[in-house]
Order: C-alpha cells, then sequence, then structure tokens
C-alpha cells in the first residue's frame, strides 16, 4: 500500500469557552483523516515536552499513525485559540511555542523520501526542503491556507504538484483567476477549498467543480484539512481528479458534524 507523509506543524486547538483542548494541526488533521479513510501515514514534526505535546502524541499513537519522526523539543506545543459561532470555526490567536525552533533532521528527510506523496502547510517550517523532497521523485503537496501568495507559499509553490487554498468569498470568476495565477508559479494541480460553495480544481487544461455534501453543521474545524486528505488519498490510488474531489468533500462532511477535529 502507498504511504502519505504529513509534514510540519501540530498544534492543541483550544476551545477556550467550553474548557477543551483537542490535538489539531494542518498536517496532524490531514494525517488522520488519511487513516480513518484507511490509508497507510505517517506524521514528521515536532511538539513540546508538555502536557500538550503529550496529548497530540498519544492521540495519533490511538490512531495507528507512525509518530517515529516526531521531535520531543523543549517548550510549549503550538496552542490554537478557537471559538464556534454558528457552527462556523473562528480563529482568535495563536502560539506558535516550539515550532519556532522546529528544523527537520537528515534522518526525518529521508523518511519523507521513503512515502509516496509529502504534504506540508503554510505553518510548517518544510519550505526549505520541498524541491530536494520533489527532485527525489516523490511528489509534493502544499496547503497555502487563505495566503496562496505570501511570501512562505511562494517559496513552496515552485515546488509543489499539488496546491491547496481557501477562499470562501470570491466569486466564481475571481477565484479562477486565482487559481491560475496559483498554478503559474508551477503546480500541476491546483485545488480552491470555498466551504460551503463546494470546489473547484484545475489541472492544466480544464476545470472540475464539485459541490459540498449537504450535512449539519456543528464545528467547521478540519473541515479544509479532511477535504484534502480526501482528495490525496485518491489521487494517489490513480482515480479521476473529479472523483478526489468528491471523496474529499465527503470526508469533510463527516468532520463538521462534530465539535473539534478531531478527537
Amino acid at each position: 500500500m502507498k504511504r502519505i507523509a504529513c509534514a510540519g506543524d501540530s498544534c492543541v486547538d483550544s476551545y477556550d469557552e467550553l474548557g477543551i483542548v483537542y490535538p489539531g494541526g494542518n498536517p496532524v488533521n490531514v494525517a488522520v483523516y488519511i487513516r480513518r479513510l484507511g490509508g497507510e501515514v505517517s506524521f514528521v514534526g515536532a511538539v513540546g515536552d508538555d502536557a500538550f505535546g503529550e496529548i497530540v502524541t498519544k492521540s495519533l499513537k490511538r490512531k495507528g499513525i507512525d509518530i517515529s519522526h516526531v521531535q520531543e523539543l523543549h517548550g510549549l506545543t503550538p496552542v490554537s485559540y478557537v471559538r464556534t459561532e454558528n457552527g462556523n470555526r473562528i480563529f482568535v490567536d495563536y502560539d506558535e511555542g516550539i515550532m519556532t525552533d522546529y528544523v527537520p533532521t537528515e534522518d526525518d528527510l529521508q523518511f519523507l523520501l521513503s512515502h509516496d506523496l509529502v504534504v506540508s502547510d503554510l505553518w510548517g517550517h518544510l519550505e526549505p526542503y520541498l524541491g530536494r523532497i520533489r527532485d527525489a521523485g516523490v511528489p509534493v503537496a502544499y496547503d497555502c491556507a487563505d495566503l496562496p501568495f505570501c511570501k512562505t507559499s511562494l517559496l513552496a509553490l515552485p515546488h509543489t504538484d499539488i496546491a491547496f487554498f481557501s477562499d470562501d468569498e470570491a466569486s466564481d470568476r475571481k477565484i479562477r483567476q486565482l487559481i491560475r495565477k496559483v498554478a503559474s508559479y508551477g503546480p500541476k494541480i491546483v485545488v480552491a477549498m470555498r466551504g460551503a460553495t463546494g470546489s473547484i480544481a484545475f489541472d492544466g487544461r480544464r476545470y472540475h467543480t464539485c459541490a459540498a455534501v449537504p450535512c449539519e453543521v456543528v464545528d467547521t474545524l478540519g473541515a479544509g484539512d479532511s477535504f484534502i486528505a480526501g482528495f490525496l488519498l485518491a489521487h494517489l490510488n490513480g482515480k479521476p481528479i473529479r472523483e478526489c474531489m468528491q471523496l474529499g468533500a465527503e470526508n469533510a462532511a463527516v468532520t463538521i458534524s462534530y465539535r473539534g477535529a478531531w478527537e
């Protein structure tokens, strides 16, 4: 079975109004959702040597995810402060903690090269290494979040095969222009995730659209990460883009039907 490596940041999502914390972070979430769909997946990154770091690593072990290349650094595990409003997750603040000092080791990088796909994100500090990963023949996916043209994203895009970004406000015409602009930096496939509007993908020749799957929305935290997980697992298994988008949408519908990214 093909394996995916999710590399970069981890954190806990803190719902202060409820007094609850959940393990999270984009690559961590993507890893959990890939595993939920039956994929083989590793997480490569770091946690702090605090209680929150222990929550993250124990939770990932319980999910059956390979964490053999998770560094434990002295300091605080990142915290993302979250609240919900009518089911929509709103990020209030973010404390980067030990991720400010995270650097993958040579052993970590060699481990990444043993996978069939590497996925990272805007906060994972993997941008200096994506070219090396891709040059070694391992495809790279990257989530630009809602900042596809920030300095960090622009470092990653020339070394990215599949790029994702989020925008639930732009018109259809504008979103297609943004997709084309992202594609001009190098990715072979670009996917815009548009929340309740669905998604649009561009493969260098034509656009593909997919509606969101109707469901009861409890908490949208993790929706985009779920979409990415479903899309990438289907893509790695040779499915057409439209089927990749559909699996992503179905996976997102599962996640937003409960509170928190995952437990």
